[in-house]
């Protein structure tokens, strides 16, 4: 009588055992140990403790097998991109693709983007791509946009290393070293193009000059050219509309090439070439070269500029560069071949003066 007791508990035990387990390798561990308890129920009561002992090792058993192979949680992936873009489209244009602000031809310009300008493409809508570049968002016709594996290897071939200054005053210096002539100073947050990195100093392009600045005071990243807003162009309270006019007309050749000694808006200029011819067309005409134009005029000071100034620059030897201020504290002008003519903070770097050629 007593054996059967024991024996009718073992069977409850694994039930219990069995219905709390879905398992199936629970199910097997726990079965194995049954079968042992009512074989050795032929011997007595402690065949029947051992195979409970046996099933509840093979249920503890299966369980540790179980957390073993059990795999953590994947984390969420970042998203590819290349050049900071997920969607990458890459304008494919002699000089500069209109970004519009609808999609239209006939609707308002919201910006431009130029030749190789890297964006983000954010939907599609018929012939007209809607996309994301620097400080604009807007439309632009999909016939003049690479996209998909086509933008991916034009970006390849055109990316160019940038360094970000990354503290509040960084110097930039003619030699790789601290005992060198400092060339100018930048503030946070501006780019020059990375010539090469050598080792504590990175060689960079100023302007077309080449010079250095502390490893440690840049960050460096893969860029494509982005595209520049119109409101960047903002002429500010009591402008004359010469100051305007000559703004917009210079304003015009923006993504255009750079040519060493070049004076043609349209197939290539130096700083002072491009100052030069823009400032022809209102009627003033300026020598072919930075340092003598900052003759001209009258200097003021750069808190004073209006659009339509010049803000002269110095790589630590003498005036070596020139540029037009076009006001909210932006210049345009020729900076170097790897650039062309382009918009800029006219405080990229320290002034060396600033030029007045038109009374107001």
């Amino acid at each position: 009588m007593k054996n059967r007791m024991q024996l009718i508990s073992a069977c409850m035990l694994a039930v219990v055992f069995a219905g709390s387990v879905s398992t199936p390798s629970y199910a097997q561990g726990i079965n194995s140990g049954v079968t042992a308890a009512f074989g050795d129920n032929l011997a007595g009561g402690e065949g029947i403790n051992s195979g409970i002992t046996a099933a509840l090792g093979n249920n503890l058993s299966a369980q540790a097998d179980i957390s073993v192979i059990k795999e953590a949680p994947e984390e969420p992936q970042e998203p590819a991109t290349i050049c900071g873009y997920t969607n990458l489209g890459v304008a494919n244009v002699e000089n500069h693709l209109n970004i519009r602000e609808g999609a239209g031809e006939d609707a308002e310009l919201a910006g431009k983007l130029p030749k190789d300008g890297g964006c983000e493409i954010l939907a599609e809508e018929g012939e007209w791509y809607q996309i994301r570049s620097g400080k604009v968002t807007g439309y632009v016709k999909g016939e003049y946009l690479l996209t998909g594996e086509a933008a991916a290897q034009r970006a390849a071939e055109v990316e160019t290393t940038i360094a970000t200054t990354n503290t509040q005053t960084v110097y930039l210096r003619t030699e790789p070293n601290t005992d060198c002539t400092i060339w100018t100073a930048m503030p946070e947050g501006e780019d020059v193009i990375v010539l090469e990195e050598q080792g504590d100093w990175i060689k960079v392009d100023l302007d077309g000059d080449e010079c250095y600045v502390y490893a440690d005071y840049v960050d460096l990243s893969q860029q494509l050219p982005k595209a520049m807003t119109m409101t960047e162009v903002c002429y500010g309270e009591g402008v004359s509309d010469v100051r305007v006019a000559l703004v917009n007309y210079a304003c015009q050749f923006i993504g255009n090439p750079y040519v060493w000694g070049g004076t043609s808006l349209t197939r290539g200029a130096d700083c002072s070439g491009f100052t030069m011819r823009i400032y022809e067309q209102y009627g003033v005409y300026l020598p072919h070269k930075a340092s003598a134009q900052a003759g001209c005029g009258t200097r003021i000071d750069s808190s004073e500029a209006k659009p339509g100034d010049l803000f002269f620059y110095s790589n630590g030897r003498g005036i070596n560069h020139v540029a037009i201020y076009i006001g909210n504290g932006q210049v345009v002008h020729a900076s170097s071949p790897k650039t062309g003519i382009k918009i800029s903070n006219a405080y990229y770097r320290t002034p060396t003066c600033v030029v007045r050629l038109i009374s107001d």
